[in-house]
């Protein structure tokens, strides 16, 4: 997700609160006083003014939470969680609010804020957004400039190339010694204690009860959430399905492969496209098996960072292809242009991935907290390799046994140095709460599959699949609609729209 940029916005939630309590957005709302608000007590919400992550323009109240870092700890470190409260945009809003829960791991809600009510999503509904411990707003935050220096880097480097990967542990175990030195316990940092976290701010708001909406990996902490914490859910949004049960890296191959089969079906379903491009599919294949062997190296000019030098193998065209499903109408044409020798489009998207300004934003070391000790453990190198070989069997290994966005994670695990989570956190959600699962059908990160398969054991969920849209289909107006009226009416949701969603036309190259 975007960041947005930060400025200092001064927001008392004394009045907040008094003016939630005259409201009926949540009901019984707990004031500076009230039973969680006394000093010492943990956990507690505390009023406050607004974090200067706080985007520019956004109207909240806020405070935040404070919570032990490790509960099994309680005597030792707090935590005070940023929390916002944004207004409904109607004057007479429904008295369940809703709560965000972003994705990454590692992305700061906070900042997020402008793409969640830009979607709409707090058209009659007040919204709670708090900044998941270890992520920008909520300190100590768990980013990691080390790793964002490293990811530049590697646009100009073999992706999958073994040296390639001993840099990135490099930079991992740098950020992990910054930030054990600062007395951050890293195993603290992780969606069991998050999940907590979230239980006990619905508590110290006085909220009795609210919705859920999660984006990514967001979904996996709500289903985490679901299942450790009932009390007090009236309904849950799952955008782009990371079921705790099945997550792991080589878990992401299947994603790649329904998005690839998706995006070239689509070309070939259009007339021009696949008249253009008859053979899409075979020749990006082919093309990841060029390059693997054969690299090409090449230039382009990246607004704010001048000329970048960009190295294309066949794993970066593999990750290129996860980005390029956020815009797939010039997918056929750049893969065509490529080809024939042209890297000019392919290398200019994929060095942009890492824009200028963003160090030190993301919260790394978040996502190998949760990474390190929820999915790496529960697969083995093998069995990742595997998934890889099953998705794209005529794929080179050396491209497979790097899953797609996950490159070397398993080596980075090793220095990251937590434990194995208790073997709970991968059960299955099974719940009589309503879900809705939705999905975009070219979604290279968390595929539509994923969202039928957790829909499974949660006996009142509806599943909507938007044709052509990639991860984030809140973000599509059609998107919206569904999940605000979910909202409205949890058992009987209005996905008349999802029918007339339909991929983008795809721009056909010059012959």
């Amino acid at each position: 997700m975007r960041a947005a940029k930060p400025v200092v916005l001064a927001c008392l939630l004394a009045a907040a609160l008094s003016a939630l309590s005259a409201r009926p957005a949540v009901p019984g709302a707990a004031v500076a006083d009230g039973p969680m608000a006394g000093a010492g007590r943990v956990p507690r919400f505390v009023p406050g003014p607004c974090p200067p992550t706080l985007p520019h323009g956004a109207r909240a109240r806020c405070g935040h939470l404070v919570v032990p870092e490790n509960r099994a700890l309680p005597g030792g470190r707090q935590l005070r969680l940023a929390v916002a409260v944004v207004p409904s945009r109607s004057p007479a809003p429904h008295g369940d609010p809703v709560v965000f829960l972003p994705g990454g791991p590692g992305q700061d809600a906070v900042s997020d804020i402008p793409e969640i009510t830009g979607a709409g999503l707090n058209r009659d509904r007040d919204l709670v957004v708090m900044s998941q411990r270890g992520t920008l707003s909520s300190p100590p935050a768990l980013t990691c400039p080390e790793i964002d220096r490293f990811y530049r880097r590697r646009i100009g480097l073999r992706y999958d190339a073994p040296s390639t990967g001993r840099l990135y542990v490099q930079a991992a175990s740098a950020c992990r010694s910054r930030l054990a030195a600062e007395g951050v316990d890293l195993a603290a940092y992780n969606s069991t204690e998050s999940a907590a976290d979230l239980a006990d701010l619905r508590t110290a708001l006085g909220i009795r009860e609210w919705n859920v909406f999660s984006h990514s990996y967001g979904t996996a902490l709500a289903l985490t959430y679901m299942r450790r914490h009932p009390q007090g859910i009236r309904s849950v949004v799952l955008d782009g399905v990371v079921p705790p049960s099945v997550a792991t890296p080589g878990w992401t191959w299947s994603s790649a492969k329904e998005s690839f089969d998706a995006m070239t079906g689509a070309c070939a379903a259009q007339p021009a496209c696949r008249s253009r491009h008859p053979e899409l599919a075979s020749v990006l294949t082919g093309l990841v098996d060029r390059l693997e062997a054969r690299p090409v190296t090449t230039r382009v000019t990246v607004p704010g960072a001048g000329p970048v030098k960009v190295v294309l193998d066949g794993g970066a065209l593999v990750n290129w292809l996860v980005r390029a499903s956020h815009t797939p109408a010039g997918l056929p044409a750049a893969v065509d242009a490529l080809a024939r020798g042209n890297p000019a489009a392919v290398a200019g998207q994929w060095a942009s991935t890492r824009p200028p300004g963003s160090d030190g934003v993301f919260a790394h070391g978040l996502s190998l907290s949760v990474w390190c000790s929820e999915w790496v453990p529960f697969e083995t190198a093998r069995e990742q390799l595997t998934a890889g070989l099953r998705a794209f069997p005529a794929l080179p290994t050396t491209v497979l046994a790097q899953a797609p966005q996950l490159a070397f994670l398993r080596e980075a695990c090793r220095v990251w140095g937590v434990p194995a989570a208790d073997p709970s956190i991968r059960e299955a959600t099974r719940s009589a709460v309503p879900t809705l699962a939705v999905s975009g059908s070219f979604d290279a990160q968390t595929g539509a599959v994923w969202g039928r398969y957790a829909a499974l054991t949660l006996p009142r969920s509806t599943v909507v699949t938007l044709a052509g849209v990639a991860h984030g289909a809140f973000i599509n107006p059609c998107g919206s609609h569904v999940i605000t009226s979910f909202y409205d009416r949890p058992e009987a949701p209005d996905t008349g729209c999802a029918a007339s969603v339909q991929p983008p036309p795809f721009t056909v190259g010059p012959r």
